[in-house]
């Protein structure tokens, strides 16, 4: 993260999130070796972002944490020069931190 990211010049509202999705445009390679070129269509697919900022009421993120959403509930904004995505706390699926207990699978 950014130094600019860790001091940002907002204060989030109620339950708004503000993520930073890393830049991965272009082709995009399964584990398994298949190609995606950048022109394909995934239809549906959720993607990983990292929170940069939190509104008072948001209890199940924090700064630093990855987050799962729907790219199809987003509302981009630019803050300082950089790209963001302002999302609703009830917009995010998942949550991934090191302080939560890890257990024998995924749930979602």
């Amino acid at each position: 993260m950014a130094l600019d990211e860790q001091k940002l010049p907002i204060k989030m509202l109620n339950d708004r999130v503000l993520v930073r999705i890393p830049d991965r445009d272009g082709e995009r390679r399964t584990t398994a070796g298949i190609l995606f070129p950048a022109t394909a269509q995934i239809s549906k697919r959720l993607a990983w972002a990292a929170v940069v900022a939190l509104g008072q009421n948001v209890r199940t993120a924090e700064v630093g944490d990855r987050v799962l959403f729907s790219p199809e509930d987003r509302y981009e904004v630019e803050v300082g020069g950089n790209d963001y995505i302002m999302l609703r706390e009830r917009d995010i699926h998942a949550v991934a931190a090191s302080r939560i207990e890890a257990s024998t699978g995924l749930y979602l």
